[in-house]
């Protein structure tokens, strides 16, 4: 399976809301998005324990079955939508696709 990892870190306030807002948000967004996007193969969403220096603040893991799937679920206009949000709430994201072994 590929995985499919994003870590956010949110900004103090945005669009009306606190980071931790905009984290529940988020996460009821992309949770909309499994009966609509069948490419999603499994999906955890959750909010950083420790709060260390390095830490960011929320982590998506999904697993898709091969690229295609993937991009298929990154254009979805149902996702573009979710983006769109996130983007205006976040100060950084970062990610990361692999292969698991």
């Amino acid at each position: 399976m590929l995985k499919h990892i994003v870590m956010w870190k949110f900004l103090p306030e945005a669009q009306g809301h606190t980071a931790q807002e905009n984290m529940d948000i988020t996460a009821d967004k992309l949770k909309a998005l499994l009966p609509i996007i069948p490419e999603i193969k499994s999906f955890e969403i959750g909010k950083d324990a420790l709060h260390s220096e390095m830490s960011y603040d929320m982590a998506l893991i999904m697993e898709f079955e091969s690229f295609e799937a993937l991009d298929t679920y990154k254009n979805h206009p149902e996702h573009k939508k979710v983006s769109a949000y996130v983007k205006s709430v976040r100060q950084a994201r970062t990610c990361v696709d692999f292969w698991e072994e």
